[in-house]
């Protein structure tokens, strides 16, 4: 178990999520169900928490009730190695949710992500300041991060 790791607060729905995030991510599992016990705010026998991991990272789900909802203050960063695996995480993260820009999405469950070509990193930090301000600009322009458009701005002269 790692020492620090997000804690997500569902409503009701940690189990739902939790299975489809490790629907989504490769190399992914749930890793233990927890159920309310007598004299809880909940159900007794209903899911309390779901601990589940995605390719390697710990989460934990927890069904808290109603009192709290997510915001884009805080984000997941899923970072591809390509264009395929932009277009993979993206179709799945925002199905039900909302597209939003440079990259982020709401899925449906109010989780916001960042899905972000590592490319990108690169290009952005590039010693050609000029190059990574065409990125930039290219960047601020799109909703799903296009790895070849980005790679197309950052030639360009």
């Amino acid at each position: 178990m790692q020492k620090i790791g997000p804690c997500l607060w569902f409503d009701t729905q940690a189990e739902e999520a939790a299975q489809f995030y490790v629907s989504v991510f490769r190399n992914s599992r749930i890793i233990e169900t927890n159920y309310f016990l007598e004299g809880a705010p909940k159900p007794a026998g209903s899911v309390m928490t779901v601990r589940f991991s995605l390719d390697g990272e710990e989460f934990l789900a927890l069904n808290g009730g109603p009192e709290f909802q997510f915001s884009p203050a805080v984000s997941f960063v899923a970072h591809c190695a390509d264009q395929f695996e932009v277009d993979r995480l993206w179709a799945a993260l925002s199905e039900g949710g909302q597209e939003v820009q440079c990259g982020w999405l709401t899925d449906k469950y109010g989780v916001s992500w960042q899905v972000v070509p590592t490319a990108l990193y690169d290009m952005l930090n590039s010693a050609d300041k000029a190059a990574a301000q065409r990125v930039f600009t290219a960047l601020l322009g799109m909703i799903k991060l296009d790895v070849a458009t980005l790679r197309k701005a950052y030639a360009s002269s």
